[in-house]
């Protein structure tokens, strides 16, 4: 007895995005913990997944990785477009340890916040807002940077003006030479950035849905407002928006580099990201399924030991 044999006249019948087959999501889970990182033919020959044991572990590797990927660039004189997301966050910390230890400015860096919190109009928080991922960012990453940080007017926010204009701007820098990294999380419903997998409905083709670059107002999943309630508002639902600004497919899987993350443990054995990373390695590419596309790009993925499982049930 189980999810899938109790669904029917259930509350969560209707409740997952259409083009989700849970049967299938439920066999990428391998009993295996270890089997995690067994190449999938889909994957790209230069993506690699890297288990972390611990959360020092994951927050130093993956800013190292970010702090290098800056690094490669400024030495070989190229500029750097850079998607950065606000979730997981321990790894700026590391990465401007790195820079500052190494002594690399950041001023051919092009910083792109994926997402913001918004309203149904893509009205977004104040900058100053505890909230608001500019806020988060500037304290994080830009701020602590000091006199190497990347340079204030090549900072972009998701704001409902600034948003639809990254397409451009990114396209403009690439044609100059430059690289595009995308740093990201994998969301419960395996969005990256706010890309939710029900908006897969509305394309007619995989290609149209691959062509949008970004959405302002984005409805976003029950399971989205439930994950960032726990993650990031301390669980108070009432304080997480129900709508956020976004890039979309467009940009995120057009990168040179992706450099990605999944941290999403608690305590005592409980965690909320362990199937999300088993169907992002094992169910390969859809559209319902966003981030099953980022293992088809070059990169790392970082993510911590204990989300391989054994996912089996422990009653906490």
């Amino acid at each position: 007895m189980d999810l899938i044999t109790t669904l029917e006249g259930s509350l969560m019948e209707s409740f997952f995005p259409a083009g989700w087959d849970l049967k299938k999501i439920d066999a990428c889970v391998d009993a295996d913990p270890t089997s995690i990182t067994n190449r999938q033919d889909y994957w790209h020959s230069d993506f690699q997944p890297i288990s972390c044991d611990s959360v020092a572990d994951f927050d130093t590797y993956m800013g190292h990785e970010i702090a290098q990927t800056i690094r490669r660039s400024r030495d070989a004189g190229e500029k750097l477009a850079m998607i950065l997301p606000v979730g997981p966050m321990g790894m700026y910390r590391w990465a401007v340890y790195f820079l500052k230890e190494w002594g690399v400015g950041c001023d051919h860096v092009y910083g792109f916040n994926m997402d913001e919190w918004s309203d149904a109009d893509g009205n977004t928080l104040e900058p100053t807002d505890t909230g608001a991922f500019q806020n988060a960012m500037e304290g994080a990453f830009y701020g602590p940077l000091g006199d190497l940080t990347v340079p204030t007017d090549q900072r972009h926010f998701a704001t409902k003006d600034v948003l639809p204009t990254y397409g451009d701007r990114i396209g403009e820098l690439r044609a100059g030479g430059a690289k595009l990294a995308v740093i990201f999380g994998i969301g419960r419903v395996c969005h990256i950035a706010f890309w939710e997998p029900h908006f897969a409905g509305e394309y007619s083709s995989e290609d149209d849905w691959k062509a949008q670059t970004h959405r302002v107002g984005a409805k976003l999943h029950p399971l989205t407002i439930e994950q960032n309630a726990i993650t990031s508002f301390k669980s108070r639902t009432t304080l997480v928006p129900a709508y956020a600004n976004t890039i979309g497919p467009g940009l995120f899987l057009g990168a040179d580099w992706i450099i990605g993350g999944a941290d999403g443990t608690l305590s005592r054995g409980m965690m909320w990201q362990g199937l999300s990373l088993w169907m992002t390695l094992r169910h390969g590419p859809s559209a319902w399924i966003p981030s099953t596309y980022m293992p088809t790009q070059p990169g790392r993925l970082f993510f911590l030991q204990e989300l391989a499982g054994p996912l089996i049930a422990e009653c906490n």
